[in-house]
């Protein structure tokens, strides 16, 4: 555990950032698996190629326990929490960018259901998510006309019945090709406020009415799926209502906060391995007579990269640690995601430039780190997004 200082603590004795030995055996373990079994796949998956590989990916990482890292062992998860949720998909994501967005959402649909789900809900999806047999999980809340902004969805839900009837269409929908299991939000009350009126279901990727629509084509994270899902006349059960009626607004916000630690450690991971590339190129590869290593002007660019890098790593495991605590995180995840996923477009077009015409090239892998990195800021809420919600948290005591 990452020992901070508890409330009241006066100065900086007993602060450690020191990991516990379970934390660095999974990372440690994470990191085993990202370099034998997923780095040898990430340039295919980059390509389009191998979606077997992916799945073989996905299957690795259930079957070494990294698919449900905060979820209950009495429902098949690792209880080992956020902190190492965050170790995890920083290696993972380090080695394929792909993979780690799929641990990270997966991770996130069966932590929601941990939290929120009913006792049925749990021993139903749970297991299966923590296992592999669903090979990932898929959040639903992005609409076409409702990203940024998800209160203003579309996408509703009516009772006719002892069943729900789901009509709409969500965007953008990490997994979805290959999701056993989705998380949707819909409107269940058209005359209530903005947000106030709308409830989160559990939707098996079998349902009838369940379409998988067209998969984007993207700049980036090219090996992760990302696709359209149609709801057409789609009948749940009364029971696949998840929570409260009309409470999910609320809870959508509230697992967003959490995903962000997610995409900053993936962010991270992907800075990471480009900049130890770029370092690695820059002691072999000389000019005007002396290694890159030994000019100034490069070294600086290293120095100023490296020193973001450990910035970003400190606030992502500060807002893990909060959250693992039962702290208010927030506002700290925010910060974690808006500086490492920034920290992460510099580093990774620092490496790109340090290795001069051939880091433009496909033959080297930074041009691929680049733009996997790049979504990063947008996805799991834009920068624009994470800075109304660090100015508002802030300013609120002023108020």
């Amino acid at each position: 555990m990452i020992r901070l200082a508890e409330d009241g603590d006066h100065g900086m004795a007993g602060l450690s950032f020191e990991l516990s030995e379970e934390h660095r055996m999974i990372k440690d373990t994470a990191a085993r698996l990202a370099a034998d079994s997923i780095a040898p796949h990430a340039e295919a998956l980059d390509r389009g190629e191998g979606r077997a590989a992916m799945l073989d990916n996905l299957r690795l990482l259930a079957e070494n326990g990294f698919m449900g890292l905060n979820v209950s062992a009495d429902h098949g998860g690792s209880e080992a929490g956020s902190v190492a949720f965050a170790l995890a998909v920083q290696e993972v994501g380090a080695a394929c960018a792909s993979t780690g967005v799929t641990l990270s959402v997966t991770n996130m649909v069966a932590e929601i259901i941990d939290k929120v789900g009913s006792d049925e809900q749990k021993s139903s999806y749970l297991p299966k998510l923590c296992d592999g047999t669903f090979p990932a999980g898929a959040f639903c809340l992005t609409e076409a006309g409702a990203g940024s902004d998800p209160s203003s969805m579309t996408t509703r839900a009516e009772m006719d019945g002892n069943e729900w009837v789901l009509n709409g269409a969500k965007l953008y929908i990490t997994s979805a090709a290959y999701a056993g299991l989705f998380v949707v939000w819909a409107v269940t009350d058209q005359d209530a406020p903005r947000g106030k009126g709308i409830s989160c279901f559990l939707v098996p990727a079998d349902s009838s009415g369940l379409t998988i629509g067209k998969e984007e084509r993207k700049m980036g994270q090219t090996g992760s799926a990302t696709n359209e899902v149609l709801f057409d006349t789609c009948r749940l059960p009364a029971s696949a209502l998840m929570g409260e009626l009309n409470d999910g607004f609320r809870i959508a916000v509230g697992e967003l906060a959490g995903g962000r630690i997610g995409i900053a450690a993936l962010a991270l991971g992907i800075a990471r391995t480009a900049m130890e590339t770029a370092e690695r190129y820059m002691v072999e590869r000389r000019q005007f007579g002396k290694a890159l290593a030994e000019h100034q002007g490069l070294q600086w660019q290293v120095a100023d990269r490296e020193t973001e890098l450990e910035a970003a790593r400190l606030l992502i495991l500060q807002a893990a640690s909060l959250k693992d605590r039962g702290k208010p995180f927030a506002t700290a995840a925010s910060m974690a995601k808006l500086f490492a996923t920034e920290a992460a477009q510099r580093a990774t077009y620092t490496a790109l430039q340090l290795h001069g015409g051939a880091g433009y090239t496909a033959d080297l892998p930074l041009e691929r780190h680049a733009r996997d990195a790049r979504i990063t800021t947008i996805y799991e809420g834009t920068s624009e997004i994470q800075r109304m919600i660090i100015a508002r948290d802030i300013l609120s005591a002023f108020a």
